[in-house]
């Protein structure tokens, strides 16, 4: 399991420790786990909300990302609203820009409003892009 549902990293800071369980240990190795992990902050930092002009992962709208063994990742997000203009969209991009990232064979993308965003869950880096330090 790769979870990122810590705090965003922020830009002077590493990539989190992956998470990875005895099971996903055995059969994609350590070094490769925290490939993709990095791998996929990067490629998750490409998706823009287009109202918002800070990307995702810094305003905290990825919950989780697993890592199966079958190297599927499963990635759990939210919307900063359930309006949200791009609903239908936005997993979308977050499936194609995870799909990027080299050893992950399938992206499946959940959309999820438990618990609702809010914006005590953006990044000092997003609140600093958006004056709101």
């Amino acid at each position: 399991m790769i979870d990122l549902s810590a705090s965003p990293v922020g830009k002077d800071e590493a990539a989190p420790a992956p998470e990875a369980d005895q099971s996903l240990e055995e059969s994609i190795p350590q070094a490769e786990i925290e490939r993709i992990t990095t791998d996929t902050v990067a490629a998750l930092k490409t998706v823009y909300d287009p109202e918002i002009p800070v990307d995702i992962y810094e305003l905290g709208l990825i919950y989780k990302v697993d890592l199966e063994t079958d190297r599927t990742m499963k990635i759990e997000m939210t919307l900063t609203a359930p309006g949200c203009p791009v609903a239908g969209e936005m997993p979308g991009w977050v499936q194609d820009a995870a799909h990027t990232v080299k050893g992950v064979d399938k992206v499946e993308v959940t959309l999820t409003f438990d618990p609702p965003w809010s914006p005590e869950q953006m990044s000092d880096e997003a609140r600093l892009q958006l004056n709101m330090l």
